[in-house]
């Protein structure tokens, strides 16, 4: 077989090198003065991490990072590259497969590098940001990283990126495929779908129309074409896509939605999963519950230590009984298949193209 002249780059958020505070702070400084994450004037957001940010948040992540490094390294790292070993024995050698991390080792430039030196005649880069919803902080920066790099490195490269994919079919059976043993096999009383949190006003910046997003009354279950960049509205639909495919208005137990990891002070989607967790316990004598978490494709300091370990302690202390954590899609079969279908397509395209 003839080798592709297409390359298949997976980009994830990235990880620190390793739960030493040091390193916690560069990882830290290069995630926090993107200004997609905290989209501020450059001098404010510059003084937010260096004096409110860096003093302090390095030493507490760092130990929190401890509670839930592998042996083989950060779990973000380890297992997108598991992903990437299947992808490339699913697809054969002559496709070369990379990984780049937004933030952190092994970069995106790093990614792009190494699917040169695997075929130094290759025209073409599929890149997919594995981020299921659209949101200024993670896909739309991952994309202008990425164009950064192709377009003062490799320009002579055609680079098409993957489109949020919430709504896909094949990713909503793997996502849901992966929900699916932990709800049956434990007698819960509650499904939290938990989201990344983002600041509101990421949301109307992206409103395309500019008179939709958290203006209208149930702006994200009314069609308009703000949707397209609008992180809240995939996220509920994810949550709708979900809970069609598992027939969650049927079960026995009741779910919902929440959005995690508030940063600062500004208003940030809600309910935040931290008060929900303790508002269901107390409130709604929830139990047992189980969290999902949709946002991320690969189970990582925001999954592991901050609903894993957490979040249950909280939901414990305010009442609850245990906490089911459900992994994310990580290297599941279903969602390599997802993967694979998606490059077999953009490989069969080029093909197509060279006819």
């Amino acid at each position: 077989m003839a080798q592709s002249n297409t390359g298949i780059l997976l980009v994830n958020l990235g990880s620190p090198d390793s739960y030493e505070p040091a390193d916690l702070k560069v990882y830290l400084r290069e995630f926090l003065t993107d200004k997609r994450v905290i989209d501020l004037p450059a001098p404010i957001r510059k003084t937010i991490v260096e004096a409110f940010i860096l003093p302090f948040r390095p030493k507490e992540s760092g130990e929190a990072y401890e509670l839930i490094w592998w042996d083989e390294g950060s779990p973000l790292i380890v297992i997108t590259q598991q992903v990437i070993d299947k992808l490339q024995q699913r697809l054969g050698k002559d496709v070369p497969v990379s990984m780049g991390m937004r933030y952190g080792n092994p970069s995106i430039e790093a990614g792009f590098d190494e699917l040169m030196e695997k075929n130094p005649n290759l025209e073409r880069v599929f890149l997919i940001p594995l981020y299921p919803q659209y949101a200024m902080a993670t896909t739309e920066t991952v994309i202008e990283k990425a164009k950064q790099v192709w377009l003062s490195k490799y320009s002579h490269l055609e680079v098409e990126f993957k489109e949020p994919f919430y709504d896909d079919p094949d990713y909503v059976k793997a996502l849901s495929e992966s929900i699916k043993p932990y709800i049956e096999e434990h007698d819960i009383d509650h499904l939290l779908f938990s989201y990344h949190g983002v600041p509101e006003r990421q949301i109307k910046k992206r409103d395309i129309t500019g008179d939709h997003c958290l203006k209208c009354e149930d702006c994200c279950n009314v069609n308009s074409p703000a949707h397209t960049f609008c992180y809240r509205h995939q996220d509920l639909m994810t949550t709708k896509n979900v809970a069609k495919y598992l027939d969650l208005d049927n079960r026995e137990f009741s779910y919902s939605t929440a959005f995690q990891s508030k940063l600062g002070i500004d208003p940030w989607l809600t309910p935040a999963t931290d008060a929900e967790l303790v508002r269901l316990a107390e409130e709604e004598g929830v139990k047992k519950i189980a969290v999902c978490c949709p946002a991320f494709i690969s189970d990582c300091i925001e999954t592991l230590e901050e609903i894993g370990i957490r979040g249950k302690e909280d939901f414990v202390e305010a009442g609850g009984e245990d906490l089911v954590l459900i992994p994310c899609v990580n290297d599941s079969d279903l969602w390599i298949d997802t993967l694979e279908k998606w490059c077999a397509e953009k490989l069969t395209e080029k093909k197509v193209e060279a006819t």
